[in-house]
């Protein structure tokens, strides 16, 4: 079975990391016809007929010029624009999570380009002042440093490592295994997903997992291991899928960051899913990968 967060991480692009402080090369290769350019006004995009619109360098408006690198022969640059190129048009550009059906689909080549230039923008939209001495930020090797034009330090994007599980009970495979899903608060009724955190510092991922799990929900949990990974620059998060087992069942939610936590075995999970009683996370995110990793099968019902 071919999970979406994985057609979502894939192809990867050359980044070019050793050519961004090469002026020359990098004006050679910005010159060259068959470059395309994503232009980003702020941090938003503007889609047209469901799908990204890539120009040329001569259509590109001024920004700061992001290397995101090559693929098939073909440089592959973002423009970061003033945020005030979408304020006439401001229901035609829109942020990332607005993008995420489109780039689950049938063609995901891009994915990895696009969450690139993004969470670059939003480092860069973030990220204005020194914090050592709070002096101006110029932007360097190809929009992928900030240098203090007073002090001199750099300033390199930061990713937040945070971890998403599966947790189960009961024999693997058996007909009575479960899983745990929860709902937050902010969420309608019915919709259920994995429960996520963040790291903390001086946390392994095992831990995270562990203390997490117990905070949201009361369950303690023993042996996690690794599912897989997915970028997800919302702003600026790498997920971390895992799965662990369960050494209690008894849930005690903790009522702020979740509503509900509920165990389903299979034969429940796809009952109350085809009643339409439970929404099951959708194909954007390494959540689905991880209940339908589990499930066996693509999962029933509609999903969010």
């Amino acid at each position: 079975m071919t999970y979406p967060h994985l057609r979502l991480a894939s192809p990867a692009h050359d980044r070019l990391g050793q050519q961004r402080k090469d002026d020359s090369w990098l004006a050679e290769r910005w010159a060259e016809p068959g470059t395309r350019v994503l232009v980003v006004a702020g941090t938003r995009v503007r889609p047209r007929n469901g799908a990204l619109e890539w120009v040329s360098p001569a259509e590109a408006p001024e920004g700061t010029r992001v290397l995101l690198g090559e693929r098939d022969a073909t440089t592959w640059w973002a423009v970061i624009a003033d945020g005030a190129l979408a304020a006439e048009e401001s229901d035609a550009w829109v942020p990332l999570r607005g993008l995420l059906p489109a780039l689950a689909g049938a063609s995901t080549d891009e994915a990895p380009l696009v969450f690139h230039a993004l969470g670059l923008a939003e480092w860069l939209w973030a990220t204005r002042f020194c914090p050592r001495c709070g002096g101006a930020l110029e932007p360097q090797a190809a929009g992928h440093e900030l240098r203090c034009t007073a002090c001199g330090r750099p300033q390199f994007p930061r990713t937040d490592p945070a971890v998403i599980m599966l947790i189960t009970d009961g024999e693997p495979g058996a007909a009575d295994e479960r899983c745990l899903l929860g709902r937050q608060a902010v969420w309608p009724e019915g919709r259920f997903s994995t429960l996520a955190g963040f790291c903390e510092p001086g946390e392994t991922l095992e831990d995270a997992v562990r203390r997490e799990v117990a905070e949201e929900v009361g369950v303690r949990v023993g042996e996690v291991s690794y599912f897989g990974n997915q970028p997800w620059p919302l702003p600026a998060s790498l997920m971390l899928g895992m799965v662990g087992r369960a050494e209690t069942t008894e849930i005690v939610v903790d009522r702020d960051e979740i509503e509900e936590a509920r165990w389903f075995t299979r034969a429940e999970m796809r009952e109350q899913a085809e009643a339409g009683d439970v929404l099951l996370p959708s194909g954007v995110s390494i959540s689905r990968s991880l209940v339908e990793h589990w499930y066996g099968a693509p999962l029933p019902g509609s999903h969010w």
